[in-house]
């Protein structure tokens, strides 16, 4: 009889944290434990190298080393539907802009800003994404963040964005947002990951206006 492979068992949130070889005591320590966080590896060092950053991190697949030139549906996985995700929409680029963050589970609106008479795309999806932080930090949640925006993820990681749009009468109030928004980010830590939405293999955001 072959003999089963060993595993390893990651376990961030539960009676005891750290790296286990046993289900059997694994199991133990997350029962019972609501919203235990936990998972399984083939190897003890992928274990052991996933318990140094977080869960969310590890169910998302893409952050396991796969390139996005050879992303694949199977190497993606599926989205933590236990999250948020935001998005933003634009009638003309710039033009009038609005954004919403919903449950990505249900798509139960948690929040919606808007409309603002001219703005742009990226801009939306920056403040969407602070605007959920902001949500969650007040919740005291550490659940994820969904965005489909590349570039707003690179302002969030640079606490900075970068715009062609004209600072005027007209855009004044969505940049008194970005200025809030940008020092919010320089004046807080959070533990919440933002994950890139695919598109590609999941669909559209949940929080897409569908207005396409």
């Amino acid at each position: 009889m072959a003999k089963n492979k060993q595993k390893y068992y990651v376990i961030w949130k539960g009676a005891k944290t750290g790296v286990f070889d046993s289900w059997t005591e694994a199991e133990a320590l997350i029962k019972g434990v609501e919203k235990a966080q936990y998972k399984s590896f083939n190897t003890l060092k992928e274990a052991e190298n996933a318990f140094k950053g977080n869960y969310w991190q590890a169910v998302q697949s893409s952050s396991n080393g796969v390139k996005s030139s050879s992303k694949t549906k199977a190497s993606i996985g599926k989205p933590v539907m236990e999250s948020i995700s935001v998005d933003a929409a634009c009638a003309g680029n710039p033009g009038i802009l609005e954004y919403q963050g919903v449950e990505t589970g249900t798509k139960r609106v948690l929040f919606a800003m808007g409309p603002f008479p001219e703005g742009t795309v990226n801009i939306g999806e920056f403040l969407a994404i602070v605007h959920g932080l902001a949500f969650l930090q007040k919740h005291n949640s550490e659940l994820p963040i969904y965005s489909d925006s590349k570039t707003a993820i690179a302002w969030i990681k640079n606490k900075a964005i970068k715009t062609t749009l004209e600072r005027n009468a007209g855009t004044e109030e969505l940049f008194q947002l970005v200025d809030r928004a940008v020092l919010w980010l320089k004046n807080n830590k959070y533990p919440n990951k933002i994950l890139k939405w695919e598109t590609e293999f999941w669909g559209e955001n949940p929080a897409d206006y569908g207005r396409k």
